[in-house]
């Protein structure tokens, strides 16, 4: 309780998870807000600017009032409706490489710094992964395996699993010989129920902070893929793919590109403030500054 009251009066974590859960909600409520499939295409309102009414033709034929409130892309998209399915998006990316990426660092980690065997061997492979630009490794797992959203959220996760493991690796060998350890020890208590009971939730503090950086990053890297062409298929509603789409058309259009921006924009913020936050409350080092 002492924590979560903590929690409540940090304003960074505060401010990023009212943010979120506001985009979140937009996600949620897409098919209300956005009052169009934007999949659907009408070649009677190419590339129109924002705030332009009319009447539109739907798949079946039949005819709707609507109001393109950010205008439409060069093939005739509501750009509001596919801006509000992409949030969809970019929170299930953020969310699902975060939980991967510290899913398995954490497995990786808590093996290399609690058994020392293990740790000469992953590190190793742990730092040839590191030598790898992310955004390289990324590209190329897309390019092997295929550009969807499973693929996408590997690709992202992949290159962030080292970075994980060394922070687990670093906390699991600063308490493998503390006193509580050693008693488990002593009580004949195996090593998978020491890692899982004593070891693991002291750990879960920095973990958490982390899986939030990582979550801000993912949601950039999935936008940097798609706008390359590299990530989601065009079709896929997505911030990356809809600035990719309106770039080519940004002097007349310029609302193509700057309306995902202004959502992907605040979304990195908000997380990476929520992280800070956490960092502040949670990690005892900046806690004792704060």
């Amino acid at each position: 309780m002492h924590t979560l009251r903590r929690l409540s009066r940090n304003g960074a974590v505060r401010t990023g998870a009212v943010a979120l859960a506001v985009l979140a909600l937009l996600g949620l409520l897409a098919p209300w807000l956005g009052t169009f499939d934007p999949s659907a295409m009408d070649s009677a309102f190419v590339s129109v600017p924002a705030g332009t009414a009319g009447e539109v033709t739907l798949p079946d034929g039949a005819r709707l009032a609507h109001t393109f409130w950010m205008g439409s892309d060069s093939v005739g998209r509501d750009v509001w409706s596919r801006v509000l399915y992409g949030t969809r998006v970019s929170m299930a990316v953020g969310l699902l490489t975060a939980a991967v990426a510290v899913g398995f660092g954490c497995l990786l980690g808590m093996l290399a710094g609690y058994f020392r065997a293990a740790d000469a061997v992953l590190m190793r492979v742990m730092d040839g992964l590191m030598a790898i630009p992310a955004v390289l490794l990324a590209i190329t797992l897309v390019a092997v395996l295929g550009a969807s959203l499973p693929t996408v959220i590997l690709a992202i996760a992949v290159p962030e699993i080292p970075r994980v493991t060394r922070l687990v690796r670093a906390l699991v060998m600063g308490l493998r010989d503390e006193p509580f350890v050693e008693a488990a020890r002593a009580l004949a208590t195996g090593n998978a129920m020491i890692l899982w009971r004593d070891i693991l939730p002291n750990a879960l503090a920095p973990l958490i902070v982390q899986g939030t950086f990582i979550a801000a990053s993912a949601v950039l890297t999935e936008a940097i893929l798609s706008f390359l062409g590299l990530g989601l298929p065009s079709d896929v509603p997505t911030w990356g793919n809809i600035m990719a789409e309106g770039r080519v058309q940004f002097s007349q259009n310029p609302g193509n590109v700057l309306f995902p921006a202004l959502f992907l924009v605040p979304t990195v913020l908000a997380i990476n403030m929520l992280g800070d936050g956490l960092r502040d409350v949670l990690d005892p080092k900046f806690s004792k500054r704060v």
